[in-house]
């Protein structure tokens, strides 16, 4: 899906840069600056992040909320009613994800509940910081919880001898996730003006042992590497 992203970001790109040649020769005089142009700056980074993103909750919200200003300042809609739904239209949207989230991401969630453990150890920041290191310790997977707070899960020299499930839990916070090499990471995650990062890359051993983040991410975010 990122080429697509891509491909609308070098559209854009192309008719801005066509439309200032034009302007330029005298061969047209179109106004960039037309009522509401600044919300060209929430719609296109949401409409390129619905492809590219993994997580496309914050993206789908942003761009609606960048549409609706938009018409708004085209004397489409009314200011006062948009402030009236605004909050509404997040909840309804935020509703429909995590009800459709099993959906879309049915394969790994079946994956993870037969891997997953009860009563694992469960690791927590709030309005604070904590470094976790399993360096030499059998990982058996756990619960990572950040309110505005920051998590480091160091699990670089962690000994795996099975597919593990993360729980990670993130308001207003962040959690980073340090993974071991020669494995493989998959995500499923529900975002709400957040999301996770994932910049490992996985390993091509048909063998390799599967570590699975399973992530709420309100207002805070998750980085794997």
């Amino acid at each position: 899906m990122k080429k697509y992203g891509s491909i609308i970001l070098g559209i854009i790109l192309i008719l801005v840069g066509v439309i200032f040649g034009l302007n330029a020769l005298d061969i047209t005089d179109i106004d960039i600056f037309f009522d509401g142009w600044w919300t060209l700056f929430i719609i296109i980074p949401c409409l390129i992040g619905v492809f590219n993103d993994q997580d496309v909750t914050g993206d789908i919200i942003g761009l609606g909320i960048g549409i609706v200003l938009f018409l708004a300042c085209q004397d489409i809609l009314s200011f006062e009613i948009i402030w009236k739904l605004m909050v509404p239209a997040i909840l309804v949207i935020i509703g429909l994800v995590i009800i459709f989230k099993d959906v879309f991401q049915g394969k790994v969630k079946k994956e993870m509940s037969k891997v997953e453990k009860k009563d694992v150890q469960t690791y927590s920041a709030t309005f604070g910081s904590q470094r976790l290191n399993f360096d030499n310790e059998e990982f058996k997977g756990c619960e990572l919880s950040a309110v505005f707070g920051e998590v480091v899960c160091d699990l670089r020299g962690a000994k795996l001898s099975s597919d593990v499930v993360i729980n990670v839990s993130c308001i207003f916070g962040g959690i980073d996730i340090l993974v071991p090499n020669d494995i493989k990471v998959k995500v499923t995650s529900t975002p709400v003006f957040g999301g996770v990062d994932n910049k490992y890359i996985n390993s091509k051993k048909e063998k390799a042992k599967t570590i699975y983040v399973n992530a709420t991410c309100v207002f805070g975010g998750v980085d794997i590497k």
